[in-house]
């Protein structure tokens, strides 16, 4: 059994692992997972016992420009895999700074935080309306912390108050 790397369109990489699932099972090919490794763009990764099988699964499929040509271990990709979402240090309140379109560079409040799922769910400071957003934890930096921020608003609602 062994990890081959398959080289593919970048932002296709779900479709294609589609295409490859429905032909595996259409063929009955031995394949054993497909997943799409995390900040890695345009390859995903085949688990099959031999070269053989992982090019039976990718033959002829759009989007799939080949398989890169030597296997890897799970130790290698096990970062790519399992994310350590607890080793991400945000917390509610933090201000972060949003890395990924369409909110790039954008200031945001955190308002709430899913580990599990691995989002964040943040208010946009530039916005007129406050709408929340949820975005991946990988696309976003703490800037700020929001201990730090809260004595800077308390003095901001009590000046609104006050007008």
């Amino acid at each position: 059994m062994a990890i081959f790397v398959i080289k593919v369109t970048t932002n296709k990489e779900e479709k294609v692992m589609d295409m490859i699932a429905e032909h595996v099972l259409k063929k009955e090919i031995r394949i054993y997972s497909i997943s799409k490794p995390l900040g890695l763009r345009g390859y995903i990764l085949l688990e099959a016992p031999d070269k053989e099988h992982a090019e039976d699964a990718c033959f002829n499929l759009p989007y799939v420009k080949g398989i890169v040509g030597k296997t890897i271990t799970y130790d290698e990709i096990k970062n790519m895999i399992e994310p350590n979402i607890e080793a991400v240090n945000i917390e509610k309140d933090d201000i972060v700074e949003i890395l990924s379109d369409p909110f790039k560079k954008e200031k945001a409040k955190v308002l709430r935080i899913d580990k599990q799922k691995g989002e964040v769910v943040v208010s946009l400071l530039g916005a007129v309306v406050q709408i929340p957003v949820t975005i991946k934890i990988e696309n976003i930096k703490v800037i700020r912390r929001g201990k730090d921020v809260e004595p800077e608003e308390n003095e901001r609602n009590s000046t609104g108050e006050n007008e």
